[in-house]
Order: structure tokens, then C-alpha cells, then sequence
């Protein structure tokens, strides 16, 4: 069955690794965060995409087209005057905070930067996340103290994360496991940006309640408990099948529970 499985995957995968796969029949934030490849902030509005990318995906992908990325390029105070939208948990202010924090990184260093320095400590993904989320928690309190409009809340610690440094029973770190895909591999969907930087065997599946049900239903995983732990061993299970890129079955797992293909297999 294992034999049979990894026959299935990669035929699926290269079925689904193709641009047609991302459309507006089929969204996904891909579809917008696109249009950005040739921005010199290509990096950290890939971030803004990818914490934002919670929920039915028809209204991420409507939501990040209503946000002017352009204001990455501009400052705090016209950051401040624009106009955000508002989202699921998070109020307007709390995206347009958001803006800010990755603003005011983004004038000292580079969000990839960020993450290699927590990364370089034992090669661990996980702590190059912590690391950049710790980044973005005390930027933000930094701003807090200085701009009363600044403040933190519920909805701008859940986009961001909070640090658990035990994977089990804390959060999968979905989306940002999801950005580092986008970055670290390299395939007609994802970008590859930080090739080198980062073996792509060293990823975390990026798993949400979709894929974690799929990898259950495919005995990839049997840890009932949706966490960083089971993310952690479905990509050590998916490395049976691609030890170099077990994370590369991503979209074709996430593609699989959504059309329903699991019935056929």
C-alpha cells in the first residue's frame, strides 16, 4: 500500500503542479500573491498573505486583493491614514498594525533574514518561525509604546502565533510553514526564493484540519490530535516517499481532501 501510495501522490502531485491549478474557479492566495514576483518586498508580502490565509479561500484570495501592499514602500504615518479592511478575528486595525510591524522590519533587515538567525541555531525551522515571531510580537510592543495608535490585541496575536516550545498540543504553525514552502521549494507554484538557504528537507508540512483529515484517512498519520506534533510526523511519514521534498505534497494532499478524491483511492 505504502508502494502504491507514493504512486498515487506524485502522479497526483504533478497533476496538480501546474499554474492552471490556481485560478479563480480554483483560489488560492498563490493567485494574488503572484502578481508580486518582480516586488523588491516580494518576501514580506508573501508573509501578509500567508498569515491572512485562514478560512474558506474564495474570501483570503477577495481579502488580499483589497490590500494596497504598496504602503509597505511608503511609512508609519501614511500606513496609519489608509484605509484596511477588517477580517474573520481581526479588526481593521489589527491588519493595518500588522502593515507597520513588517514596515518598520523591513528598514533595518529582511524578513528572510529574521528567520535564517533563529534557523541557524540548530537548523530547525520551528526556531526560525519563534524567532520571527518573537520579531513581530516585539516590534510591536516597541510601536505600542511610542504610537498610541498602535496596540496589541487578540486578533493581531492570533495572525502572528504564540511560542510553544513543546509540539504537542500547540498550534501546527500552518501558515507559517506554508510561507516557508513558498519560499524554500521551487516548482511552477512555489517560488523558491530562499533556495540554498534552506534544504527543503528540513520543512514542515504546512497542515490545516483539511490536509490533517486527508493524511488520516490515507494512514499517513495516526496521531488523532491536531498539532505541531502531527505535522511534524506526517512529514517524516511523507519522507518515505520523497526524503529531499516531503513537503511538495502539500498541494496535491490539500487538492485530494477538497475534490473529494479520496473515495477513488
Amino acid at each position: 500500500m505504502r508502494k502504491d501510495l507514493k504512486e498515487i501522490l506524485d502522479t497526483y502531485y504533478q497533476s496538480k503542479n501546474h499554474p492552471g491549478e490556481i485560478t479563480e474557479a480554483k483560489p488560492d492566495p498563490l493567485l494574488v500573491l503572484g502578481q508580486y514576483q518582480d516586488d523588491e518586498l516580494f518576501e514580506e508580502i508573501a508573509l501578509i498573505c500567508a498569515l491572512l490565509s485562514y478560512g474558506n479561500a474564495k474570501q483570503i484570495v477577495l481579502l488580499l486583493k483589497k490590500l494596497d501592499f504598496s504602503l509597505l514602500k511608503s511609512s508609519v504615518e501614511q500606513i496609519q491614514n489608509a484605509h484596511f479592511p477588517l477580517y474573520r478575528f481581526q479588526t481593521s486595525q489589527d491588519i493595518q498594525n500588522l502593515f507597520i510591524a513588517i514596515y518598520q522590519i523591513s528598514q533595518t533587515t529582511r524578513i528572510k533574514d529574521v528567520i535564517l538567525a533563529g534557523y541557524a541555531k540548530n537548523g530547525n525551522v520551528i526556531d526560525g518561525i519563534h524567532f520571527a515571531m518573537q520579531t513581530l510580537h516585539t516590534t510591536l510592543l516597541t510601536l505600542q509604546k511610542s504610537c498610541a495608535k498602535t496596540t496589541k490585541s487578540n486578533g493581531l496575536d492570533f495572525l502572528i502565533g504564540k511560542i510553544n516550545p513543546n509540539p504537542k498540543g500547540s498550534s501546527p504553525l500552518k501558515r507559517w510553514n506554508m510561507y516557508l514552502r513558498w519560499m524554500v521549494r521551487k516548482d511552477c507554484l512555489d517560488f523558491g526564493r530562499w533556495g540554498g538557504e534552506i534544504a527543503t528537507s528540513r520543512l514542515i508540512l504546512p497542515l490545516d484540519t483539511h490536509t490533517f483529515r486527508t493524511c488520516q484517512k490515507l494512514n499517513i498519520l495516526k496521531r488523532k490530535t491536531y498539532d505541531l506534533h502531527a505535522a511534524i510526523l506526517a512529514t517524516e511519514a511523507l519522507k518515505d516517499f520523497d526524503p529531499i521534498d516531503p513537503v511538495k505534497y502539500d498541494f496535491a494532499l490539500y487538492r485530494l481532501g477538497q475534490e473529494k478524491a479520496l473515495d477513488t483511492i
